[in-house]
């Protein structure tokens, strides 16, 4: 396998939102994913707003780049749960630092599109913007360990009274 770079530029940022990247509490929280006025015209969200959610791909810009382990870590650091491999866990500390978020699509205002649940925070680079369609989604039977169960119980909770979530 050769290696090769892939260059990729923002169409978008989120404004809005939280500003910083939290483990829990993101539910509710609204921002809006500015596309860029000096490449694309409000043709490129024509049909949009007939679809209720976004799949947005983003890039990790806040992450403390030295925290990188492409081996097995406790997600969370949490001894009860098992070392998994960074393939086997979404959390932001990739390669890549790409991240993949499907929110809710409250309205599009020109190149303005008004989302909720988005876990990118404010200023995040958007590299794409897809529809989400159903068809898409899991086919055959979905499951996944159990850990991920417990650490997300609180992920799409509403934001508390002490997170930067407003």
């Amino acid at each position: 396998m050769t290696n090769r770079t892939i260059e990729v530029e923002p169409i978008a940022y989120v404004v809005g939102g939280r500003v910083e990247p939290t483990d829990d509490y993101w539910g509710g929280t609204r921002a809006i994913i500015r596309i860029d006025s000096n490449r694309f015209t409000s043709a490129a969200t024509a049909g949009l707003e007939d679809f209720s959610h976004l799949e947005v791909i983003f890039h990790f810009h806040l992450t403390d780049k030295t925290d990188l382990n492409l081996g097995a870590r406790r997600p969370r650091d949490n001894p009860d749960w098992p070392e998994v491999g960074i393939f086997g866990h979404r959390n932001m500390r990739r390669l890549n630092w790409l991240g993949v978020s499907r929110c809710r699509l409250l309205k599009v205002d020109g190149l303005d599109l008004h989302v909720e649940d988005l876990d990118a925070v404010d200023g995040s680079p958007i590299l794409d913007i897809k529809p989400w369609f159903a068809e898409f989604g899991p086919r055959g039977d979905v499951y996944q360990a159990r850990w991920t169960s417990e650490m997300l119980v609180d992920y799409f909770a509403p934001a508390r009274d002490d997170t930067a979530a407003r």
